[in-house]
């Protein structure tokens, strides 16, 4: 895909202010288990960044895709995976299907206040038991009146400790498991919702993860997104653009994983060379970079399609499979090459491995996009389109 002038110096903004405002508190943050979300939002939303593709009715910039696709690459040059993370789940993950399927008055509620920074979001769709196997979710919202009353918990919520609304996935029917389910706009603040804790993870250190209960929570039907029954479509539809993050910021963080162990082989010493002056250094870094290379073309096929209106399901899910695989595979052989200082929390590709095997679990499981590969391929009689 063409990028123009336009795309380069949102790159090249994005970039000086993940240099001026995030890279240089990114260990301290990683040190205190979070970051400040609503001081970080609210800076990034003053300069457009929360809304790119969002529509201007509700402060967002109205560009296409693309354009939040260049931004969702250049968060990869943030230091952590943490910190990126948090911010896709704001543009990326919880507010796609408010802004697509929300109607003007729950937009104007919770859509122009995240995008603007005011408002922290997360995303409320896996619990214990159900962290791929969306449809087996068990949270309820049952009528009462005008009002939904909410009851069950979501896992692995990130933001969940600071956010201010969640996108919630909840059944609202007895129907069919594809079909009885709504996201609602959940106030963080309501009562009856509790963070049970935050979670120890390997890695994503700077994101707070958390656990929330419901306790007959009592939420206005009107905040509901959409149409009833339709949430786990809108969710499938949200995770699209969810998958796409996933490969576009790891582009960036696979190309300095990279350049950061060519730099370091060049500068290490053993049995009187340079680690770098070994051929099968270069030609395994080589061999990378070209990995690398072939990913982009895939993502960015898939950018391309979705800003054409066209089905890049079966595009983003191999993007996403590939991403995932290949950050495994680019932060193992590098760490590999730094030797023990490799397996020193103190080094970024340390970091780097324990951030990057979030990539093959969250978002949708390696295996769940096997699943979707695989159907596309029957359906297409074993010839996936390019």
């Amino acid at each position: 895909m063409k990028l123009t002038e336009q795309h380069r110096a949102l790159k090249e903004n994005v970039i000086k202010f993940i240099d001026a405002e995030i890279n240089p508190h990114v260990d301290a943050w990683e040190k205190a288990g979070r970051f400040p979300a609503h001081e970080v939002f609210g800076k990034m939303g003053k300069l457009g960044f929360l809304g790119i593709n969002k529509p201007e009715k509700f402060g967002g910039l109205g560009l296409d895709y693309s354009y939040a696709a260049v931004f969702s690459e250049a968060l990869g040059h943030i230091q952590c995976g943490g910190v990126p993370m948090a911010i896709a789940v704001q543009t990326e993950m919880s507010t796609p299907a408010l802004a697509r399927f929300g109607n003007d008055a729950v937009r104007e509620e919770f859509l122009r206040p995240s995008i603007e920074g005011r408002y922290v979001a997360c995303l409320g769709v896996s619990e214990v038991g159900a962290g791929s196997d969306v449809a087996s979710i068990r949270t309820v919202a049952r009528k009462d009146g005008d009002d939904y009353i909410i009851d069950g918990g979501k896992m692995w919520t990130t933001n969940g400790a600071q956010a201010d609304w969640m996108c919630l996935l909840a059944n609202t029917g007895d129907g069919p498991a594809h079909r009885n389910k709504s996201l609602i706009c959940l106030p963080m603040k309501s009562k009856g919702v509790t963070v049970a804790r935050t979670l120890d993870k390997l890695g994503m250190h700077s994101s707070d993860t958390a656990q929330i209960h419901f306790d007959a929570v009592r939420v206005p039907q009107r905040f509901r997104i959409g149409d009833e029954g339709m949430g786990f479509t809108y969710q499938m539809v949200q995770f699209q653009e969810e998958r796409l993050y996933a490969a576009l910021a790891a582009l960036t963080g696979m190309d300095a994983a990279i350049a950061e162990t060519m730099a370091y082989t060049r500068e290490r010493k053993a049995f009187g060379r340079a680690i770098y002056d070994n051929q099968y250094v270069q030609f395994r870094l080589a061999e990378l970079a070209t990995e690398v290379e072939a990913l982009r073309a895939l993502t960015w096929a898939a950018v391309e399609r979705y800003v054409a209106g066209e089905d890049m399901t079966l595009n983003a899910s191999m993007a996403k499979l590939k991403a995932a695989r290949l950050q495994r595979e680019v932060n193992d052989s590098c760490l590999q090459f730094w030797g023990g200082m490799g397996f020193m929390s103190e080094t970024r590709i340390s970091r780097r491995y324990r951030d990057g095997r979030l990539a093959s679990i969250g978002g949708g499981a390696d295996e769940i996009m096997l699943q979707i590969i695989s159907r596309h391929m029957a359906r297409n009689a074993g010839a996936p389109k390019p």
